[in-house]
Order: structure tokens, then sequence, then C-alpha cells
């Protein structure tokens, strides 16, 4: 029998050592004899290594001199299961060490808190959604899964507080971009609410230190009084030094051509310019009203939706054909 035969078959002798998971025993073993397994013997060099029970360091020096490549070998594999121990127990670690916290809400002035009320009050008014949604099932839901440790405030609070202070806070930043404007024009027009309450807007338009257009609707306010000239003239002059605007920069006011709304122009002593959308659409109802063809054709199309819209099965029958 050659010698690498007589040196495996000598190996295969060993037996490994019990309870133990160190991969520094795959390179040695015991007599199987040696039933107190106190005899360390090399696998590869077959030499007796003395050791303490349980104690490896003489078995790595015994590689490192010895077999150095074995040596190599174990202290990778020990490198990566040291790393893939320590991988596996900090997720656990973590989660112990942050169990509480996870469950702890977010203090009202901690800077987390304001961001997600500041993010959510933005949302409300820039949507223009019920203030109502932020007590509705599915919102909360949906706050919840984001973020468990946010509790949101009441609906009192944002119509209350944090909608209110975050009108104050773009109202100063606006007055304090039409402090440094020189000229300016406005536009402003009387609507209905679905509800029939009146309201009346202003919107500034003027040109910035970077030379950009800029629009911003500064108001649309309630405005119960009766739409005189003289109700609507004193109201616009109001608005204006409500913002700090001088109508000495005034460059024009754009309006529609409604008898009350050039009156109250004209009171003010501004110049107006008629708003070229409403001039649009008076010359095409008048041009629809003059030729009877025009009108017999909308007439019809008018009926058409009309039969349509206000039944469902006839909806369907039209998108099936």
């Amino acid at each position: 029998m050659s010698q690498p035969e007589t040196s495996a078959a000598a190996a295969d002798d060993l037996v490994p050592k019990r309870r133990s998971t160190s991969k520094i025993w795959q390179f040695f073993g015991f007599k199987r004899d040696d039933h107190m397994q106190t005899e360390v013997i090399c696998k590869t060099c077959k030499s007796r290594v003395a050791t303490k029970t349980g104690n490896t360091s003489n078995l790595f020096s015994h590689l490192k001199a010895k077999h150095n490549d074995l040596y190599q070998l174990c202290s990778a594999e020990k490198s990566s299961s040291s790393g893939e121990s320590t991988l596996v127990h900090q997720p656990k670690q973590q989660s112990i060490s942050s169990s509480f916290e996870s469950i702890t809400p977010y203090p009202v002035s901690s800077r987390r808190h304001r961001e997600i009320t500041e993010a959510i009050t933005r949302y409300l008014a820039k949507d223009m959604v019920p203030i109502a949604t932020v007590g509705k099932p599915g919102f909360l839901h949906l706050m919840n899964t984001i973020d468990k440790r946010y509790n949101i405030p009441s609906r009192t609070y944002f119509s209350r507080i944090a909608i209110p202070q975050m009108y104050e806070h773009t109202r100063d930043r606006v007055m304090l971009e039409l402090r440094d404007v020189e000229h300016f024009a406005c536009t402003t027009d009387l609507w209905s609410s679905r509800t029939t309450e009146p309201y009346i807007s202003l919107t500034v338009h003027f040109i910035d230190k970077a030379f950009k257009m800029r629009s911003l609707c500064l108001q649309t306010a309630y405005f119960p009084s009766e739409h005189s000239g003289e109700n609507i003239a004193l109201g616009l002059r109001e608005a204006l030094s409500g913002w700090n605007l001088n109508e000495a920069r005034l460059v024009c006011f754009t309006t529609d051509n409604a008898t009350n709304m050039i009156k109250a122009a004209e009171i003010n002593g501004w110049p107006r310019l008629q708003c070229f959308g409403h001039r649009l659409h008076l010359a095409i109802e008048n041009a629809v009203k003059c030729d009877t063809r025009i009108s017999r054709a909308l007439g019809v199309c008018k009926k058409l939706v009309g039969h349509f819209s206000h039944s469902w099965k006839k909806k369907e029958a039209l998108k099936k054909a």
C-alpha cells in the first residue's frame, strides 16, 4: 500500500470530537479506543498535539506551523462563520433594543410629528379635501400603515390651528415677495359656490426680480353685500390695502363686462382691461344665436345628452351600439 493510501486509511481510523462545533476539529480527531478523548491526533501528519480540554489554541498553532494551507482555509471558514453569525443575530438584537421605541408615539413637539402634520395640512389645503378626511377609517388605516408611531390630530386641530397657521405663514411669505414689486396688475371676478354663497376673488400679476411672470391668487373672500358697483369698488380697495399693495403701482384691473364691474373700476379710477376669455365667450354665444341652424343642431345635441344621461341602461346600449 502506498504512503498516501496509508495516511488516508489512518485518518479514517480517527473519530471526531464529540459535541464540538468548531471548524478546527475537521483536521483533528481521536483514536477509536480513546474513549475519554484525551489525546488529539492531527489527521494530516498523525502527530499528537497537546491541548487542554476544550482549548483549540494549540490546534490552530499546529496548523499554522505545520500545514499553513489548511490554517488559511480554516481561518477563512472561521471568519465567514463569524460574519454570518453576526448578521443572523443582529436583527434580533436590534429588534429587542428598539422594541419599546417602535411602539412609543412621537411627542407632539418632535420633528417627525411636525413634518407629518404639516404634510397632511398641505394635502388638505392644496387638494381642497374635506377636513373630515383626517377622521375617516381609510385615511386612519393609511397613516397607521405608513407610520404607527404617529397619532393624527383631530379635525378641530386642523381647522382651527394647523390650516390657519399655514395660511398666515404663506401670507407672510407672499407679502414679503410683493413688497419689492414695482408694478402689478390685478384680476377680479364674482362667483357663487354650489350652495349659492357669493364670493369675490382677487389675483395679482407681476414680473419678479428674475424676470418671470408671476400670478398669485391672493384671496377668495365671502362677499354677502349687494353686488353694486359701489360695494365692489370698496371691497377691492380694502383687499389691496390688506395686502399692502399701493394703488399708485397698479397698471390695470382685468374684469368681465358686467355693468357693476365696469362701474367699480370707474369709481376707483383704475384703468380697466376687458377679459379676453369673457369677450370671446360672448362673441361665440352671439354668433350661435344669429344662425338658427347652429341653434337647432345644439338643441338636438342637448336632447341626446339628456336622453342618455338619465338612464344607465340606455348608456350601456349606446356603448354596445
